[in-house]
């Protein structure tokens, strides 16, 4: 880091049940990092980020801190109990220091993501609750910001409204985070918490995981020199990743070719109507909506939320549902499982559909209770889709060591208990699978386990989701909502709904009356500035957007597991443009907000 730390931890330690969950770690957190946290299920990740904002005790370590650095945590599940309000709790000052939020600050935060702040803190939803927390956390002023999932239960607009001001964000931040979209847009380097250590890479997650499969692979060669244990596990940890990476590609090829047999049925964009060859299609139909319009409310104040839907939907058809909270997701959802009856049209569902719905109730998960409760209903058998399997062996196929079978629920972490649900509910003998944000407060190695399993899924699923990659790496269709009613259907995932949607938006543009396009008032020019700032003023965003897009290709490039291997030089030297492209686009950033300053001024 060119840049003196803020904050550091020096041979910081912890012990967690009579062990040492890490020691001897060194942490240093530089002005205007961006980190991913990373590591695998149970490693101490939140327990670190708690460790790092100074909310837990280390057993051992030196912590310093730059005097006047202002440190803030948003935790993945912060306490509403004591609040009325969710304004009562965005203006408490618990953790602030001399920093506490103020009221105008908070109140503006939470106008931009969209969120009453004089609602009930009891009575929220998780993505209500999960606004106000940001909105206390943004609000602070912080030089250092500690996020600990900060994308749960939030909507695509308000991940992106959050991604646009992490960009412009001055400070520095550590997060925690499975959706990969995020970290891969956001963050510059990585720690990696691995078995008790730390190691750190100047590279964003986009990179990680060539990363992670290099230091795996020289791992297994230097384990030849080690005794037996170390050996196995080494070349264990290098079978795990390397066959992870080969199924991740067999699925996600295999996933292309679904999608291109799917685009050749579907017609233009937002119809929906699917050609018909021969009676053996219509007899693979398992959900068929036609013409389905759905309203709320009546007179004039009746809102029309889902408009002239049709669509057949077929066996193994893997149906992404995205649009923004409101935009009509969960009524579409319902409409199509029969939960609901629409108002115009008809949804017809095969007679043989049997549903599970996996919508990660934890309150299904006494602390009290076994894991073999849960999965196995007390007993060493469990019936997994008519094949009866024991249960250890059973608890293997979701990452458990297979010993964790008598532990109680309450000593698993968040990850292994959204692990158990999965488990539990996969067992049933099912042909539909109904997903509502599954990806919520699973990690990064739950969730390509549940990408697994998906991909393996012998009936259709349907899937709500903000998570962009997941998306783009399990469904064969997206629905598309806006809020106007208008359901868009493509063949694809997230990024080629949002495709579809820049290629329309041009367009939208130019059907403005050309009236209206000359009356549009200048861009502001001020008089404080001089030639020179005036042109940065105007040409600094696109350059900006360049590097944004140079970086992107670049960790691209760099997230090949064989490129190390294959070609170290070209790694080296994309790698080091990588951090040149990252210097000049945070040179730019700081030049063109000086310069926004003055003319606002």
């Amino acid at each position: 880091m060119a840049d003196a730390p803020i904050l550091s931890w020096e041979g910081l330690g912890l012990q967690q049940g009579g062990r040492w969950l890490f020691r001897n770690l060194d942490i240093n957190i530089g002005p205007r990092d961006r980190l991913a946290l990373i590591g695998r299920n149970g490693a101490g990740k939140t327990t670190l980020l708690k460790l790092i904002g100074d909310t837990v005790d280390a057993d051992e370590g030196t912590r310093s801190v730059q005097p006047g650095t202002h440190v803030v945590m948003l935790e993945q599940e912060p306490d509403f109990s004591p609040f009325e309000t969710l304004l009562d709790f965005a203006l408490s000052s618990k953790g602030a220091g001399d920093h506490p939020p103020q009221q105008h600050e908070v109140e503006s935060i939470a106008d931009q993501l969209g969120i009453d702040l004089s609602r009930k803190a009891a009575s929220a939803s998780g993505g209500e609750r999960r606004r106000a927390a940001l909105a206390r956390a943004l609000a602070q002023d912080p030089d250092v910001l500690l996020l600990d999932e900060p994308t749960n239960h939030l909507d695509l607009a308000a991940i992106d409204w959050l991604e646009s001001w992490l960009n412009r964000y001055k400070g520095a931040f550590v997060v925690i985070s499975h959706d990969r979209t995020f970290l891969t847009k956001l963050t510059r380097a990585t720690l990696w918490l691995d078995r008790g250590n730390m190691r750190r890479r100047e590279i964003g997650f986009g990179g990680y995981e060539a990363w992670e499969e290099q230091v795996y692979a020289e791992e297994a060669r230097a384990a030849d020199k080690l005794d037996a244990k170390l050996k196995i596990e080494a070349h264990w940890l290098e079978r795990g990743v390397t066959a992870r990476r080969k199924r991740n590609q067999g699925r996600l090829e295999k996933l292309y070719q679904m999608r291109a047999q799917r685009a050749s049925m579907v017609g233009p964009a937002g119809t929906a109507k699917l050609k018909l060859a021969s009676d053996d299609v219509k007899t693979k139909a398992v959900i068929v909506a036609e013409g389905v319009t759905k309203r709320y409310g009546s007179g004039e104040e009746a809102r029309t939320i889902i408009r002239n839907f049709s669509l057949r939907i077929q066996r193994r058809d893997r149906i992404g549902i995205v649009g923004s909270n409101g935009a009509g997701k969960t009524t579409l959802l319902k409409l199509l499982t029969g939960e609901l009856e629409p108002d115009e049209g008809s949804v017809t569902l095969a007679k043989t559909l049997s549903g599970v719905m996996i919508d990660q109730q934890r309150s299904l998960l006494s602390p009290e209770k076994r894991v073999r409760d849960i999965v196995a209903e007390g007993g060493d058998w469990i019936d997994v889709r008519g094949v009866r399997k024991h249960i250890q062996a059973y608890l293997k196929d979701f990452l458990f060591d297979p010993s964790l079978v008598e532990a109680r629920i309450g000593t698993l972490s968040g990850g292994e208990r959204s692990r158990l649900l999965l488990a539990r509910e996969f067992a049933r003998t099912s042909n539909l699978l109904v997903l509502d944000e599954p990806t919520n407060d699973l990690d990064l190695e739950t969730l390509d386990l549940l990408q697994e399993v998906i991909a393996d899924y012998d009936g259709t699923v349907l899937i709500v989701s903000h998570d962009r990659d997941f998306l783009d790496r399990t469904v064969t269709i997206t629905l598309g909502l806006d809020g106007s009613g208008t359901v868009d259907v493509v063949a694809g995932g997230y990024e080629d709904w949002a495709a579809q949607r820049r290629e329309r938006q041009p367009a939208r543009q130019a059907a403005k009356p050309a009236a209206k396009a000359e009356s549009a008032p200048p861009p502001p020019r001020s008089t404080k500035l001089s030639y020179k700032d005036q042109r940065d003023y105007e040409l600094l965003p696109t350059r900006i957007a360049e590097l944004d897009a140079a970086i992107a290709k670049g960790e691209e490039i760099l997230s090949d597991p064989t490129l190390y291997t294959s070609n170290p030089q070209r790694f080296a030297t994309i790698n080091k443009g990588l951090e040149n492209a990252r210097a000049e686009k945070d040179a730019a950033e700081e030049r063109w907000l000086e310069l926004a300053e003055m003319v606002e001024g």
